[in-house]
């Protein structure tokens, strides 16, 4: 039995799409445009909670950058 692929989000089990090799610019223009507008749209409901939920995950996972470290 094959295993079910990790996707970015670390899911294993969910609706399978895959992105056809076969669309034209446009459309990949389009469903690029919708994803932007999703994630606008979540990021504006949801920014403290993501906030905190990433802070809190980094947190757990042992980031050691000093506070006024930069990013990179």
């Amino acid at each position: 039995m094959s295993r079910t692929p990790l996707l970015p989000s670390g899911r294993r089990q969910g609706l399978p799409f895959v992105v056809p090799d076969d669309w034209t610019p446009e459309q990949a223009l389009a469903v690029f445009e919708l994803l932007d507008d999703i994630l606008d749209v979540v990021r504006q409901h949801y920014a403290r909670q993501l906030h905190e939920s990433l802070h809190a995950q980094r947190a757990n996972h042992g980031d050691t950058r000093v506070r006024d470290d930069p990013p990179f």
